[in-house]
């Protein structure tokens, strides 16, 4: 189901991760910093943002998505941490929104406010200009999101600030046989996604599926197979991927247990590692990790792999250290 997940700068500038699917219009956010990078066709498939703390590094790209998004029809939610709504509101109170009760289209905001028992959601709409409407509370175990393929866990760490931490898991992973298809004469494209999710949810076998293509030639051709069949031969089912998301944390007993469980089994680990170990007072201080506490919680969590990012400047053309010493702690070799 993932097509994609990736830093959206480098390790040395904002922090935030692009999680995009294959096809299907839908991406999530981890974190909001400087989004410049990213084109708007892919800021416009965002349909969930989620958000460790409002650091200006972490947060500064909310105005640039909500520019982007004006006009549009089009609904994100976004979650993030205790006082969360009030950052939101500020940041929507900033503007003079006058003249888009004329708008015909009305983008809207869904807004969380995530809080270790309970969660508090407000929706802002653009053409009532963004006034709070329809707050809702909720009990909270941890999960943020769960659709039909899908669940998002949220844990709360320590910055001197509560910071959240994110595990995306996919509930089933439906891999396509490609060479299967083929030997049936069929293509890959959109209608795969109609297929997987007829199995998702435990579809009949004598269901009727259309796969469709276009021939070189323009020409559209399609063919349609009982659901069974297609389960049979052209699709292997396995557990689903696993994604985690840490940043902004001071190394504590509390936190690595955290992390630990929440990043448990990931395909990939995407966690800050800022400061070399020689500095690892300096870290502490700013409520930070080191390199080598970051490859040893990854290690110790069972991670398949790490991507490491929010290096501090100081390291400008060493990253290569950074890279070095949370490797080495990765592997055990330290």
């Amino acid at each position: 189901m993932i097509h994609s997940a990736s830093l959206i700068n480098d390790p040395f500038g904002d922090p935030g991760v692009y999680v995009d699917f294959k096809y299907r219009r839908e991406a999530f956010l981890f974190d909001l910093g400087d989004l410049h990078l990213l084109t708007p066709r892919k800021l416009l498939k965002v349909d969930y943002i989620f958000v460790s703390h409002t650091h200006m590094d972490h947060f500064i790209g909310f105005d640039h998505l909500l520019r982007l998004s004006l006009g549009r029809d089009r609904r994100t939610r976004l979650y993030g941490p205790p006082g969360f709504l009030k950052n939101v509101e500020d940041r929507l109170g900033s503007y003079t929104w006058n003249l888009v009760v004329n708008y015909t289209n009305d983008f809207e905001l869904l807004v969380t406010e995530v809080h270790p028992e309970h969660r508090i959601s407000r929706l802002y709409r653009c053409r009532n200009a963004f006034r709070p409407e329809g707050e809702t509370r909720t009990p909270c175990d941890g999960t943020l999101v769960r659709g039909d393929f899908f669940s998002v866990r949220a844990a709360f760490l320590e910055h001197g600030i509560p910071c959240l931490a994110f595990g995306f898991t996919e509930d089933t992973r439906i891999n396509i046989k490609k060479n299967v298809l083929r030997e049936m004469g069929l293509p890959t494209g959109a209608w795969l996604q109609e297929l997987k999710e007829h199995i998702v949810k435990d579809r009949p076998d004598d269901l009727p599926v259309r796969a469709w293509w276009r021939e070189s030639d323009g020409r559209r051709e399609e063919k349609i197979l009982p659901l069974g069949l297609l389960r049979e031969k052209a699709v292997k089912i396995s557990r689903g991927q696993r994604i985690s998301y840490v940043t902004d944390a001071i190394y504590s007993e509390e936190n690595a247990r955290r992390i630990v469980e929440l990043g448990a089994g990931s395909e990939a680990m995407f966690i800050e590692a800022p400061f070399l170990h020689e500095e690892a007072a300096t870290a502490e201080r700013k409520c930070h990790l080191t390199a080598r506490q970051a490859g040893a919680l990854a290690r110790e969590a069972g991670a398949k792999r790490i991507v490491l990012f929010h290096f501090s400047p100081k390291y400008k053309g060493r990253g290569d250290l950074l890279q070095q010493e949370a490797m080495d702690a990765f592997l055990g070799n330290t």
